[in-house]
């Protein structure tokens, strides 16, 4: 970062109320941003949530492709390094590195109120520059496996981020899950925790889509943002080239470098597949709006993190009128499950084929308009609710 050039919230669009959170005559939070990687969509709405609540904001980060994002959500992004997907030994260097010459972050976040920290990495940094009295907020999206494990590497890296979350004010966690599983079952914190799901951001259409995809064959299944799960491409390869023309797929976002070397080739030749490319958030309605179901299977890191998360592809396809396919034993299905929405399936590498081959258009408009019925503060996050959420993490309620 240069210098703590903490950024004005940018101003509303005409979709958008325009009142923010801070009282009239206050002076807006200023929040420095550290993240893991300044190209994660998911950064982008974190600093609308923010502006909502009328922070200044700085940011700054490592990213995972190059070129470096000069801007995001608004605001100059000031890069870090670069690091990559997988390659932990790597990204704990470069970690490392910024960890034993922090003065220019320091100096550069010495006019913020509040340190912000998405994932362990950049809660080491935020924890080593932190001055008396900054309020520290740890958003933790993911709990990596070596978090979970018994072993060396495990005790070390837990080791870390206890050291790191001593001067922690608030935790926040997407799922419910990791709130109650890891930092107070296994971790014992005691300290305040927010609850903040994926939910669509708004601006999305207030109804399903006005053109959704027609209810017949070919059945077509959206696999949306951060693909990192083989077991899934593999599934989804397969359940296209064995229907016979009955099942499409369309695969979009960011394929990991780390579990696909070759995307390309991974895919290519494979009739009724695919890739759309990376895509911007705006884009989001014109893909769904060629699908009839949201993939929302991962078994990335199966029985841990994958059992306990809730993607942001969950309310993203119900926001935009796809029906989620998900495990009825994991998180992701048993929120469904509550609203009795979506398609349930334990085993589907066996239960899909049959599925589709027998799918009519009069059963997939049942599961349809029962995905529809799930309601809609609980799929997407209104101007309202981001301030609420934005003045909580800011310390401001």
């Amino acid at each position: 970062m240069k210098h703590s050039a903490f950024e004005a919230p940018r101003v509303p669009t005409a979709a958008e109320p325009a009142q923010n959170g801070v009282p009239d005559g206050a002076a807006p939070v200023a929040v420095a941003y550290l993240v893991h990687d300044l190209a994660d969509a998911a950064v982008c709405r974190r600093i609308d949530l923010l502006h909502s609540a009328g922070a200044r904001i700085a940011l700054a980060g490592f990213h995972r492709s190059e070129p470096a994002p000069v801007e995001v959500g608004g605001v100059t992004a000031q890069s870090l390094g670069r690091t990559r997907d997988g390659a932990l030994l790597a990204r704990a260097g470069s970690v490392l590195r910024q960890w034993l010459a922090p003065r220019r972050l320091r100096e550069a976040t010495a006019q913020a109120d509040v340190l912000m920290a998405r994932n362990l990495e950049a809660l080491v940094l935020a924890a080593r520059i932190r001055r008396s009295g900054q309020r520290l907020v740890y958003e933790c999206l993911d709990i990596h496996r070596l978090l979970l494990g018994e072993g060396l590497p495990s005790r070390l890296i837990r080791a870390v981020e206890a050291w790191a979350m001593r001067d922690v004010d608030l935790v926040v966690v997407s799922a419910p899950a990791f709130r109650d599983r890891y930092f107070r079952e296994l971790r014992g914190w005691k300290g305040e925790i927010a609850l903040v799901e994926n939910l669509a951001p708004v601006p999305v259409p207030i109804t399903a889509p006005a053109t959704p995809a027609p209810p017949h064959p070919p059945w077509r299944i959206g696999w949306f943002g951060m693909l990192r799960c083989r077991r899934s491409l593999t599934m989804l390869r397969g359940l296209a080239e064995s229907s016979r023309g009955k099942v499409e797929v369309l695969l979009a976002g960011r394929p990991s470098p780390d579990i696909f070397p070759d995307f390309a080739a991974e895919i290519a030749g494979v009739p009724g597949l695919r890739f759309a490319g990376s895509y911007a958030p705006e884009d989001l309605a014109g893909l769904y709006r060629q699908v009839h179901f949201a993939w929302s299977i991962d078994y990335f890191e199966d029985g841990l993190n994958s059992a306990w998360l809730l993607p942001n592809r969950l309310y993203e396809g119900l926001a935009h009128g796809a029906v989620p396919i998900a495990l009825p034993q994991v998180a992701t299905g048993e929120w469904l499950a509550r609203h009795g929405a979506g398609l349930l399936t334990k085993q589907p590498e066996r239960e899909l084929p049959d599925l589709f081959r027998t799918l009519s258009p009069e059963s997939f408009n049942r599961i349809r308009a029962a995905a529809s019925r799930v309601p809609r503060d609980a799929i997407v996050m209104d101007a309202r609710s981001a301030r609420h959420i934005g003045r909580t993490v800011l310390g401001l309620s």
